[in-house]
């Protein structure tokens, strides 16, 4: 009497490096080993689940990156997206702290080479949620500004100390306007062409990246302003990265800083 086979019960299930592997990248064909409990097409309902998430870390990488996602369009940021996540997929829960990589990612990225604005507009767009989402601190009191203000030779030799939520834009793109017109008007805009875009000669722009009452502020800057504020953020003394900023006006600097919080200490 001849039976009928039964299906193994000892097929070795995928690896979790295989697994994440398949599903992160619609190029791969489903793991190898994988079962379902009723008999249906295991392809099938794994496709299905990779559909799904990356979807949802597609959806997770435009919140974080809104503009870039207006000027491009969806379709065109989901390409971007899914390249991204293949190369690069999150390896912590909190997807709000994933994308710091992606304007690195980009500047590498073959098909965005004519458009060479957009990884510094990635790395605005990230300063914007870092500084959203860094950890709180609080200004320094104007009794303890005026202390120091007061003895000028020791100010001078004092390194203050920039506030958690301090990020710095330095780009030879009009990056920081291209952000501040999309603040006043959200709505997807076409993709220009590569002729159509700034070419940043002669428009470079800086912007002081820092959280105010609970409001992120994204604050145009000099360029002197900015090379002071990265020489402070080197731990450099006052005086020293006065000094290393070509042009500087430490007095507008300094009111810069003070007026928007962005020092929490002297060290």
């Amino acid at each position: 009497m001849s039976t009928a086979a039964c299906p193994p019960t000892n097929t070795a299930a995928p690896s979790a490096a295989a697994f994440a592997a398949a599903l992160l990248d619609p190029t791969r064909p489903a793991p190898a080993g994988l079962q379902t409990h009723n008999g249906s097409d295991p392809g099938v309902r794994f496709n299905v689940y990779r559909n799904n998430v990356v979807a949802a870390l597609t959806g997770a990488l435009a919140a974080s990156f809104p503009v870039i996602t207006a000027l491009i369009g969806p379709p065109r940021f989901a390409t971007l997206a899914h390249a991204f996540i293949a190369a690069a997929p999150p390896t912590a829960p909190v997807l709000t702290a994933w994308g710091e990589a992606f304007a690195d990612f980009i500047a590498a990225f073959p098909p965005a080479a004519g458009y060479p604005l957009l990884p510094d507009l990635a790395r605005l767009e990230w300063l914007w949620l870092r500084a959203a989402q860094a950890a709180d601190a609080p200004a320094l009191t104007a009794p303890a500004l005026a202390s120091r203000l007061a003895a000028p030779a020791a100010l001078l030799a004092a390194r203050p100390r920039l506030h958690p939520t301090v990020g710095l834009l330095a780009s030879p793109y009009p990056v920081v306007s291209l952000w501040a017109a999309w603040q006043q008007d959200p709505r997807p805009a076409p993709l220009p062409s590569p002729a159509d875009l700034p070419t940043g000669r002669g428009e470079p722009e800086q912007a002081l990246v820092v959280r105010t009452g609970g409001t992120v502020a994204v604050v145009p800057i000099p360029p002197a302003t900015a090379a002071f504020i990265a020489a402070l953020a080197a731990g450099q003394p006052l005086a020293a990265a006065a000094g290393a900023a070509d042009g500087l006006d430490l007095g507008l600097s300094l009111a810069i800083l003070i007026r928007h919080e962005a020092l929490c200490a002297w060290d």
